[in-house]
């Protein structure tokens, strides 16, 4: 047995094509989970007790469950209830909803991170909820909350990886279905595990500049 890359890099086009599905989903599933959990912040923290404690058990079942188990039921179990969906609406909607749990939680934190002085002297000045939200909360938190903002959208990179499991043409189900047709599994791992790495360090290196552009905003 020998080790060769080059049966793995040969088919170029199918990687990218991978790799572009991959980040697809993984942009546009986390900006949807982010805004979602952004308003299921925000009710549960404006809404009142009842609307807490309607909310917080569907959060707490989606932080309690693995996504392997959330993925498979909405694109297996589904059917059962007549939802019928492609691969790839399963994929984007599944993790949505997975990293919306989460990102519910980092927003709940950072709104309870505002000094409650800050959000008083608001309302001694006037300002309406939308305008407290919007002049006094979101600035606030904003850099409290990018740090592990972004440490889950790297997590939710990395559950891309099952997506192949339901059959979405991601990187991993691309990479792998040319190992086993080449026999050249341990190159594909290899690969797949660089072509991630590189992606969260890209991630990594996004987030860092927003947290500087962030911390820097405002001053002179």
């Amino acid at each position: 047995m020998s080790f060769d890359f080059a049966v793995i890099l040969a088919r170029g086009p199918q990687i990218l094509a991978g790799l572009g599905v991959t980040i697809l989903i993984w942009i546009a599933g986390t900006l949807l989970a982010a805004a979602l959990g952004f308003l299921v912040a925000t009710a549960r923290r404006f809404g009142g007790r009842f609307v807490d404690l309607a909310l917080s058990l569907p959060v707490e079942i989606l932080r309690g469950t693995p996504f392997l188990v959330q993925i498979f039921l909405l694109y297996f179990g589904g059917p059962y209830i007549g939802l019928r969906l492609d691969p790839i609406p399963a994929g984007l909607i599944g993790l949505s909803v997975y990293g919306a749990a989460y990102y519910a939680e980092i927003f709940r934190a950072g709104y309870q991170s505002v000094p409650t002085g800050h959000v008083e002297a608001a309302a001694c000045a006037g300002f309406s909820r939308g305008q407290t939200i919007r002049f006094i909360l979101l600035p606030e938190m904003a850099l409290l909350v990018l740090p592990p903002a972004m440490n889950m959208a790297v997590i939710l990179l990395k559950e891309t990886a099952l997506l192949s499991l339901i059959t979405v043409p991601e990187m991993t189900m691309t990479v792998s279905a040319i190992g086993s047709q080449q026999y050249a599994f341990v190159e594909s791992l290899v690969v797949l595990a660089l072509v991630y790495w590189a992606l969260v360090e890209l991630a990594n290196l996004l987030g860092r500049l927003a947290e500087r552009r962030l911390s820097t905003f405002g001053t002179p």
